[in-house]
């Protein structure tokens, strides 16, 4: 049986995600900041599932996330969903600084947390949501952009590293949807394009089956990515890239 470990299973994604990973009757680890919703979620299935409430923004998130492994029996596939994001065209220094602790720093504690376990039993599959905001720099969203660049970045160097060391049986995946309809962006004005999170997450239970190492949910944002990068940067200062209002 399947042995994951989901990281922000209380709300959006990660909590539909780890719904699904019960119904495909894995072994879930189910951690997150809201006691509740992990409550909720071994009622679904006291069997098959262990939580753990943890905060990544705390340096003890790792030693929550070790105890988590030894009741699961061990971890096959860590999944990071855990984030925040919000517009914030005043700049104003707490959402920034708190988006960049929580995209940033609680992102490089846990999967390097999750990458020293899959390490020292010799394999695994480390898979994280991004997002295609790490694409450019979206100045509705500064410190989100920026992160979830870093996010991307820090994947493809952890990659590198497992090659590095000849842990050749560790695999990587970076997915990077686009705009969902989840908690995240409910206080937001309306964005174009906006998903559904069960498609958004039939897509991420055909890559935790089947890894890849990189994926943009959906086609219509595969193709937005790409037009995006082609734009020259004199260009791309110049757009107003902007939710529209509600």
């Amino acid at each position: 049986m399947k042995r994951i470990v989901i990281v922000g299973a209380t709300s959006g994604i990660g909590f539909a995600t780890a719904r699904a990973c019960i119904r495909e009757g894995w072994r879930l680890g189910a951690a997150g900041r809201r006691l509740e919703a992990l409550e909720a979620l071994r009622a679904e299935a006291p069997e098959q599932v262990e939580i753990e409430p943890l905060d990544v923004t705390r340096d003890d998130a790792p030693e929550h996330l070790d105890r988590l492994i030894q009741r699961l029996g061990g971890m096959d596939t860590y999944l990071h969903v855990s984030g925040i994001g919000s517009r914030n065209f005043e700049l104003k220094p707490d959402i920034e600084v708190e988006t960049l602790r929580t995209n940033g720093e609680g992102f490089v504690r846990m999967v390097t947390a999750a990458y020293a376990c899959f390490r020292k039993q010799g394999g695994g599959h480390l898979a994280v949501i991004s997002s295609i905001a790490g694409t450019r720099g979206l100045g509705a969203a500064p410190a989100y952009s920026a992160t979830k660049r870093m996010q991307n970045t820090y994947i493809d160097a952890l990659a590198q590293l497992a090659r590095m060391e000849g842990h050749d049986r560790i695999r990587f995946t970076d997915i990077r949807p686009g705009f969902i309809a989840t908690p995240l962006l409910a206080r937001e004005p309306r964005y174009p394009m906006l998903m559904q999170t069960e498609k958004v997450v039939r897509r991420i239970m055909q890559v935790l089956r089947n890894p890849r190492r990189r994926v943009v949910i959906d086609r219509r944002y595969a193709l937005l990515v790409l037009l995006w990068r082609l734009i020259p940067q004199g260009i791309w200062e110049r757009l107003k890239i902007r939710p529209r209002e509600k």
